[in-house]
């Protein structure tokens, strides 16, 4: 009953989470947003000490379920091992017991935690577990996602039926896209052949988590009377954390699947409270040490509360722009970043580059940085389409507080970047025509057409930009015709500014 339950609850959220990557309508965020705000390194990030203290205490009671019920690679992983398991009867049965890799294990934790304290985040966020999943979700299944959509879209338009609608499939960015198929492949081949390697030899949260699962109130145990030493929940365990012969199971890799309950015929096995006479310890394995074991609580006690600061979120968003030819992206000094960041260092001290603003964003303005200091973080590019300021679906459905919420009428009042003019490539001086597209499509009013030359009698007009106004939304940079460079862009700001 206990793994019928965890299996329903496990797809419950598996199936939520990836929905919230698939999703480019913008609606089931209002609905699922906050199973990404639950995730553990996004909520430390955010400073979300409720959904922190929620989590320790969850592990505390019922060990590492979050694991195997809340987070999307570690259900991932089960399914694929699933899936191995089903197609030869003895692969059912392919697991053994082996020694926790504790030197690997908190190295790993070490190494994310110094990551990201000393800025090298865009290293530390590779192996963050729901950002890695992130990435997996919105660049290998969402085309696949999105194409199947656009099918749908086709036919029902041949039935004179608009109940689907086409959107436009494209690759974001080629490095983002390329690490998330190497992320697949290898946590697929683990996971293909010894379940839960990942979790408990790479993934820090697991670490963190497994090592506050010693102390769980209930937890699985061995009754060694019922025992016949018959071997099949330790042939069955994905995590490798069952020692027949000491008849012992290690609480600090074990994620509460309860697989090793139904394996056992003879009710030997049993998910209970915890003696006051057991020993703390008696599921790590002989190679740990206390001051291993302290080294890791201070770990998980550093992610929790050193994190940056962060910020929260509400929704809406609408349609795009219509299309136009597009230009190349321009050489930014500075990248722009999506008002209620605050400023770019607040946006990539929380950022976890798990994908879901690129993936929400409704106007093709978010995609993955190829820069090396800010690898797989969103930053935005006009070529496709203009930050609306109606718009405000990435501030809400960010769960690490690297945009916080802001609201319509707030965000028409925060400047991420300025309006720069390039006059060397404005069509009114490289073909003779009057345009005036940037002023007439400025929401913001913030772009004035003056004549070309005041003393003259020539009725050529070219753009001034208002700094005051200007927002830095992109419409200008998006609409110009100019080619192959827009003859405007945007130059994001390193701290936003309050009009």
């Amino acid at each position: 009953m206990l793994r019928k339950i965890r299996i329903i609850l496990a797809a419950v959220f598996f199936t939520g989470i990836t929905l919230l990557f698939l999703d480019f309508t913008g609606t089931l965020h209002t609905w699922l947003g906050w199973m990404a705000k639950i995730q553990f390194l996004p909520a430390a990030l955010a400073l979300n000490f409720g959904v922190i203290a929620a989590l320790i205490i969850l592990t505390l009671l019922f060990g590492r379920v979050y694991c195997s019920v809340i987070c999307p690679l570690g259900v991932m992983q089960d399914i694929i091992s699933w899936i191995h398991g089903k197609t030869k009867k003895k692969n059912r049965f392919r697991f053994s017991y082996s020694p926790a890799k504790n030197i690997l294990r908190y190295g790993v934790l070490a190494l994310f935690i110094a990551g990201l304290l000393l800025g090298a985040h865009s290293i530390a966020i590779l192996i963050a577990p729901y950002s890695a999943y992130g990435r997996i979700a919105a660049n290998l299944f969402a085309p696949i996602y999105q194409w199947a959509n656009n099918l749908f879209a086709w036919m029902a338009e041949r039935a004179d039926s608009y109940a689907f609608y086409s959107t436009e499939v494209w690759l974001k960015s080629l490095p983002t896209f390329i690490i998330a198929a190497v992320t697949f492949v290898i946590i697929f081949i683990l996971a293909w052949r010894n379940g839960r390697t990942w979790c408990n030899t790479i993934c820090p949260v697991g670490t963190v988590l497994g090592f506050l699962s010693r102390f769980s109130f209930f937890a699985p145990a061995i009754d060694t009377d019922k025992c016949r030493n018959c071997g099949m929940c330790g042939k069955q365990c994905k995590s490798a954390c069952i020692n027949m012969k000491e008849h012992e199971i290690d609480l600090s890799r074990c994620v509460a699947c309860m697989d090793c309950i139904d394996a056992c015929k003879d009710g030997a096995i049993h998910y209970v409270r915890r003696k006051s006479s057991e020993k703390a310890g008696m599921a790590e394995t002989k190679n740990d040490t206390p001051d291993k074991s302290r080294r890791a609580f201070i770990a998980s006690s550093a992610i929790a509360m050193t994190a940056a600061a962060g910020a929260k979120a509400q929704i809406k968003g609408d349609g795009g722009l219509a299309p136009v030819s597009r230009s190349l992206k321009p050489e930014r000094n500075t990248p722009v970043v999506p008002a209620g960041s605050e400023s770019l260092k607040n946006f990539t001290d929380h950022c976890t580059a798990c994908q879901l603003c690129v993936s929400a964003c409704p106007n093709q303005v978010l995609r993955p940085s190829t820069s090396l200091d800010t690898l797989m973080m969103p930053e935005m590019g006009f070529e496709r389409g203009y930050c609306r300021p109606e718009c405000t679906l990435c501030s809400q459905v960010c769960p690490a507080g690297a945009i916080r919420p802001v609201n319509r009428v707030e965000k028409s009042s925060i400047q991420i970047g300025i309006a720069v003019i390039n006059l060397d490539n404005c069509i009114v001086n490289t073909d003779g025509v009057h345009c005036g597209n940037c002023s007439k499509h400025c929401p913001a009013n913030a772009i004035r057409m003056v004549r070309k030359e005041p003393d003259s009698d020539n009725w050529l007009r070219i753009p001034t930009v208002n700094e005051n106004r200007c927002i830095g939304c992109g419409a200008c940079e998006n609409v110009c015709p100019a080619r192959p460079l827009a003859a405007i862009h945007i130059e994001g700001f390193e701290t936003h500014k309050l009009k």
